[in-house]
Parts: C-alpha cells; sequence; structure tokens
C-alpha cells in the first residue's frame, strides 16, 4: 500500500504535464497571432522562460542555501540535455522541419551565447559584473527577438482567414485568452512535474535505489521535464517552430538570465571540470545543430 500515493502522484504528474503542454501551445498559438509574432517567437522567448523557470527558481534557492556552486552544473546540465534529450525525444516523435533563417540566426545565436557563458566562466568564478553582463544581453536578445518577430507579421496575417477590421475587434479577447492559456498551460507544468518527480523518486526509493543515482537520474532529468512535455506537444501539435524556439531559447535563458541572476546574488564558483569537459559537450551539442539542421532542413528520427 506504501507505493500507491507514489505511483498516484506519477500518474498525476504525467496527465498535468499533458494536459499544461497542451494549453501552453494552444496559448502560445493564439498569443502569436495576436501581437502580430511567429509561434517560433513566441517559442523562442516567452514558452522557453517560462519552462525554465524551475532552473531559475532552483539556483536562487541554491544560492540563498549557502550552496552556489550547484546552479552552474544545473545550468550546464540543463543545457545539454535540451539539446540532445529534448531535440533528439522531439524528432523521434515527429520529424522537425527547419526553416532556413534559423540556421543563419538563432542558431548563430545559441552557439555564441554557450561562448559567452564559458567566457565567463574561465576565471573559475561568475562575478557580479558577468552577472550583470549577461543580464543586458539578455535584454538585447529579447528585444531582437521581439523585432525579427514583427517581421515575420506578413506571414502570421497570411494564416489568419479573416480580414483586417475583424483582426482589430478579436484582437483583445484573442491576445487576452491566449496569455491565460499560456499561465495555465505553465502552472500545469510546473506542478506536473513536481509531481512526476517527487512520485519517481519514492518509486525508486521503494524498490532500493540509492540516492546517489537517483540525484543522477530523476533530479537531474525533473527539470528538464517542462522543456520536455512543451516540445512533444508542440510537434504533435504540428507547430515544430515552437518545439525548437523553445530549445534555443531555454539554453539562451539559462545562461544569460539564470547564471546572470544568481551571480549578481551571490558570486558562483565554477569546477574545472565543468570549464574543460562539461562546457565543451555543450558547445559541441551546439554546433551539431547547424549540420543536422542545414542538410535537409529538418531534424529527421535517425538524427533526433
Amino acid at each position: 500500500m506504501d507505493v500507491i500515493w507514489p505511483i498516484l502522484g506519477f500518474v498525476s504528474g504525467l496527465a498535468l504535464l499533458w494536459i499544461g503542454a497542451e494549453l501552453l501551445v494552444k496559448g502560445s498559438v493564439g498569443l502569436a497571432r495576436a501581437m502580430g509574432v511567429s509561434p517560433f517567437v513566441i517559442g523562442l522567448t516567452v514558452v522557453s522562460i517560462g519552462t525554465s523557470a524551475p532552473e531559475l527558481s532552483s539556483g536562487i534557492r541554491a544560492v540563498l542555501g549557502g550552496i552556489p556552486g550547484l546552479n552552474v552544473g544545473n545550468v550546464v546540465g540543463s543545457n545539454i540535455a535540451n539539446i540532445l534529450l529534448i531535440l533528439g525525444v522531439t524528432a523521434l516523435v515527429c520529424p522537425i522541419p527547419v526553416r532556413a533563417g534559423l540556421v543563419r540566426k538563432e542558431v548563430p545565436i545559441m552557439i555564441g551565447v554557450a561562448l559567452a557563458g564559458w567566457g565567463v566562466m574561465l576565471g573559475g568564478m561568475i562575478g557580479r559584473f558577468e552577472g550583470a553582463l549577461l543580464l543586458v544581453l539578455l535584454v538585447v536578445f529579447l528585444i531582437w527577438s521581439y523585432r525579427q518577430g514583427r517581421r515575420d507579421a506578413p506571414l502570421i496575417e497570411a494564416e489568419v482567414s479573416t480580414g483586417r477590421a475583424e483582426q482589430t475587434l478579436e484582437h483583445p479577447p484573442r491576445l487576452v485568452m491566449g496569455v491565460v492559456l499560456t499561465l495555465i498551460g505553465l502552472v500545469m507544468l510546473k506542478f506536473g512535474a513536481d509531481l512526476f518527480v517527487d512520485g519517481a523518486i519514492r518509486i525508486a526509493r521503494h524498490i532500493g535505489v540509492s540516492d546517489v543515482v537517483i540525484g543522477k537520474t530523476v533530479v537531474a532529468f525533473g527539470t528538464s521535464v517542462p522543456e520536455l512535455a512543451a516540445s512533444v506537444a508542440a510537434a504533435l501539435r504540428r507547430h515544430p517552430d515552437i518545439a525548437i524556439g523553445n530549445v534555443l531559447g531555454s539554453n539562451v535563458f539559462n545562461v544569460l538570465c539564470v547564471l546572470g541572476v544568481t551571480a549578481l546574488i551571490s558570486p558562483l564558483p565554477v569546477s574545472e571540470h565543468i570549464i574543460r569537459i562539461d562546457m565543451a559537450v555543450v558547445l559541441g551539442a551546439s554546433l551539431a545543430c547547424i549540420p543536422i539542421m542545414w542538410t535537409s532542413r529538418r531534424i529527421t528520427r535517425v538524427e533526433g
């Protein structure tokens, strides 16, 4: 009987994750159309920021709890998982078509942010000045993303069959509904991920799995669950632009915002292993996106 409640929590978490991801995708598409930007931009900004919130909240808790060193490892591990795990699983579910502009603009930005993150780590410490610099870069990135998205407005208008007068009348309700669905979806993703991870931990302990193994698997995987659920749901609903935008945006957000905010609170120590090995993996995975996305203009199941 002791294992029944963890199983119920695990299943309930999965259900909340799926429902939340569905609502998030619907809200994101509506929000994109109401704002006159592409769904990719919403995935790159709103969705990625929302699904990366667990990394930010856990990072702030770690700093305030006197263990700031955990933040860098959390960000690095999450960025590796975003590319290798989430893009991989999403492409297995549904091959992801890729815009040519994505390879020319957004992927190089993700690579540049990875290099910037690596650069501020080289001294073995991310100080408050480096944290402030990362946040300035985040603001520049968000402004650039919005302006790029506005350039795609004619494409968005072409997708909507209503006339301009009708769009004007429907614009406020559509915007409000998009915001509401997006926020509800993000909240459900957060609580669903918590239930899912807590249930998985309790089940693993019940069957005798050690805490060390649980920490390296279930807990490490837990912060990537919202991104995974959102990306898979977006792919299944034939909105791969949101899925890719979510992954690229999360990697940018993790470095610029999570490291930036937490470094402002307290300087972050960086281990030699992260500088020499883990960041090389992040950069390698980021660079691998270029040939994978460029060759056939899609991420196939085999590449996934």
